[in-house]
Formats: structure tokens, sequence, C-alpha cells
């Protein structure tokens, strides 16, 4: 790798550096060192980023929920196009960037999920061909701040690039607002089961009007209202442009995964791919880092779904099944997580007045207080694992928040949890 020709000196420095790195976190048995080998690369030659992806077709992929997913719905799509490097790992923000570009500098072509507050800046060093724009509500207020910043960011990083094709889901209020000006845009009916961030509109202030049959406008500026999507989905099929239909089968449960399927079909359709074959690649995803992933330990079957904001915890609880035997419901409070947790208050907990419910994670107590006023019917058990224990025999649903789906997934392995998949990950064996 430090021998890699046609890179300038500095940056052939930064990958040696980067595999050095990675070695050493191996050998000290501190995991991959894929993070670390991008961060030492970076430090290196701070413009290694544009120099790996100079001359790669490059689809970035972001939003406040769905990117790993879509992402990688979008790499399946793409592979007829091209070998396409993308995250194994959800890393996203420069570090976890360059290091998947460094890692595969024979693929010419790449499909990448970027943080949003990421987003202009690794446009500008990698030029995209594509950015999907899935959908945006709050997150993590204490790093990411108030949504409308963020899609004003959006929406001027998005004007620099006017050869750029924005596949934008234009159910979502702010991410057509981000979009609502580029050049080249390919709409998209992904759906927006979460409105609570965009009443309002974010180019006037006026409110939104929402009619019954999804369509929505500015009271402020009649022109900006929904667009007419070029790509739209049904509980059968997706369709697109010139007549297309075929039918929409992804391996991820959930309404919002099916518009990020289509979102990821529009998307690899706009960089080249065959449209059946992107339907039907889209398909053939399954559990995504350790999401809709399904374990057998002991008397238990546990599935794992991850939640990392309002919208996301919404949509997560409607996947919940609710003939399981038991729920737990992790929460933690770290850095990664966001360290204020007030959004437990507008999540709709209220569902699980019939089932029984284990508060666990680091904020097992203000989870607990959350279930209280819901009247839902609960214990605490701060530890995942031992709350897991706890259950009775049969299927455990396990709903976590980022680090403590992290750490449980963690757990899981240390405890010798079998992976299941098909019949066996539905608890029909």
């Amino acid at each position: 790798m430090s021998n890699a020709p046609g890179l300038p000196a500095r940056t052939r420095l930064a990958l040696a550096a980067a595999a050095s790195a990675r070695w050493a976190s191996r050998a000290a048995g501190r995991g991959k060192g894929s993070m670390i080998g991008g961060l030492v690369a970076m430090k290196v030659d701070p413009s290694i980023m544009a120099r790996l992806g100079a001359g790669r077709r490059t689809a970035l992929v972001t939003g406040t929920n769905g990117k790993s997913t879509t992402t990688r719905m979008l790499a399946a799509a793409l592979a007829g196009v091209g070998p396409v490097a993308t995250q194994a790992d959800g890393a996203n923000m420069d570090a976890g960037i360059i290091a998947t570009l460094s890692l595969t500098r024979g693929k010419p072509v790449a499909a990448l999920e970027v943080d949003e507050l990421h987003v202009p800046h690794v446009s500008d060093a990698l030029h995209p061909d594509v950015l999907v724009l899935l959908n945006l509500s709050r997150d993590q207020l204490d790093r990411v701040g108030e949504i409308n910043i963020i899609e004003r960011r959006l929406r001027e990083g998005i004007e620099k690039h006017p050869a750029m094709t924005v596949v934008a889901n234009c159910d979502d209020v702010l991410v057509t607002s981000a979009a609502f000006d580029a050049p080249n845009v390919v709409w998209v009916a992904a759906g927006a089961s979460w409105v609570g961030d965009s009443v309002s509109c974010p180019r006037t202030g006026e409110p939104i009007i929402r009619s019954g049959d999804g369509q929505w406008r500015s009271t402020g500026d009649d022109s900006f209202r929904r667009p007419q999507p070029d790509w739209w989905f049904d509980d059968d099929n997706v369709y697109g442009p010139n007549g297309f239909s075929a039918p929409l089968k992804p391996a991820v449960p959930g309404r919002a995964n099916r518009g990020n399927a289509t979102q990821a079909i529009a998307a690899a359709v706009a960089m080249g791919a065959d449209p059946a074959a992107a339907a039907a690649a889209v398909g053939t995803v399954g559990e995504v880092a350790g999401r809709y992933g399904s374990y057998r330990l002991g008397e238990h079957t546990i599935r794992t779904l991850l939640a990392k904001n309002p919208a996301g915890w919404q949509e997560a609880l409607s996947m919940i099944d609710q003939d399981a035997d038991s729920l737990v419901i992790a929460v933690n409070g770290q850095v990664p997580d966001g360290e204020d947790l007030s959004w437990l208050w507008d999540v709709r907990f209220e569902a699980f007045e019939t089932m029984k419910v284990i508060a666990a994670g680091e904020r097992a107590a203000d989870l607990g207080v959350r279930l209280l006023y819901a009247g839902a019917e609960h214990t605490t058990v701060p530890d995942p694992m031992a709350a897991i224990a706890q259950c009775p025999p049969g299927r455990v649903e396990v709903l976590a928040n980022y680090t403590a789906f992290r750490d449980l997934g963690t757990a899981l392995e240390r405890a010798g949890a079998e992976p299941l998949t098909g019949a066996d990950a539905k608890g029909d064996a």
C-alpha cells in the first residue's frame, strides 16, 4: 500500500502510516483498526479523501435515519455497474470514509453513508455523482443542533455541486427544501411517518398544510409544495419512470425500509444500474451491522432493533412483534447517544399498555419514569443481558439506542449467542 502508484508522496506516506496503525490496533487486541487508520491518514495528509476518491463514481447517502440500511441496499443495487466500495460498519464521518476508500482502491464505484453535518465538505472532496437525502428530524441536539440548521447547510452544500443528481424524499418537507433548487433532482415518495419537526416551512416560517392524500404545501410560499414523485412504492411493488414496475421485497422489516429500498433503487438507476436488477438486489440485504439481527441464547430467541432519535424510535416501535413473549428496551446516555434524553417524552410508549416491558441500560431509571407515565407495565433491570435472562423462555424483542445496542452485540457474542437466519430468526423452527 505504501508504494501505491499514481499518488503523491505525502498520500503514500499517509497510507503507510494508516496501515501501521491498523496493524498496531489488531496486535493490541483493540479491534480492526480501520478508524484509527483513517484518523492517522487524515493527520498525515489532510487532502487524502479527495486523492482516494479521484476517478471513482460515487454516491453519498445521508439523513437522520436509515443511512446504513439504505447504503447497504444501494451497494447491492450497484453491483452490476462495477465493484463497489462501501463501509462495512457504518462509520460515516471523515475517518471512516477515508478508511473505506484506502482499503478499496481497486473499486471504481463507491456507495458511502455520510453524517449529515459532514455532507458539504465530503461532497467538496469527492464530487459525488449522486446524493441521496432520506429524511431530516431532531437528533442529538447537544451535538447536531436544531434541524433547520442542518437543512440550510445541506442546501448550501448542494448549491455548490450543480452537476450532482440529488435523490430526495419528497414526502419529507425538510429534505424537499434542501433539494428544491437543485438542477438535477429525482423525487422519491419514500414516506414520512414522523412530521413533528416540519410543522412550519423551513423557507418562510409559515405553517405547512397537509392533506389526507399525502400532499403538503407551505402557506407562505405557494410554489413550495410536495413535488410529483418520479419513484414510489406500495405494499407489493416499486414504480418508476417510463411505466417501470417491479416486485419490492425487502428482507428487512418496516414501511420505512420499503421507502429506503425505493430510494436505493432510484439512486442506482441514476448511476446506470438496470432498474429490474436493482429492485431484485435490494431484497438481498438482511441484517445490517446487527440491526434486525436474531440470536438464540439458552431458552431465548432474541431479535435486536436499533433506534437513535424520536423519529427512529417511533418507526422501530411499529416493528415490535406484539406477540413476542417479552420486550426489553435499553437506553444509554453517552456522548454518541446524545446526553440529553428529553426526547423520551416525544416517543409514544403508550403503545405498550398491554405488553410487559423491562427498562434497561444506563438510563433505565429515566426510561422507567417515562413508561410509568405512559401507563406501560414494566420492571427495571439496568443490565440488558440480565434483563434478557429474567424474561420467560421464548421470543424476546430488544430495542436499544446506539451505545446500548453496540454493547449488547458485544455481550451476546461473548455469551456465545448463535446468530439465526430464515425461519429460525422468526422463531418458526
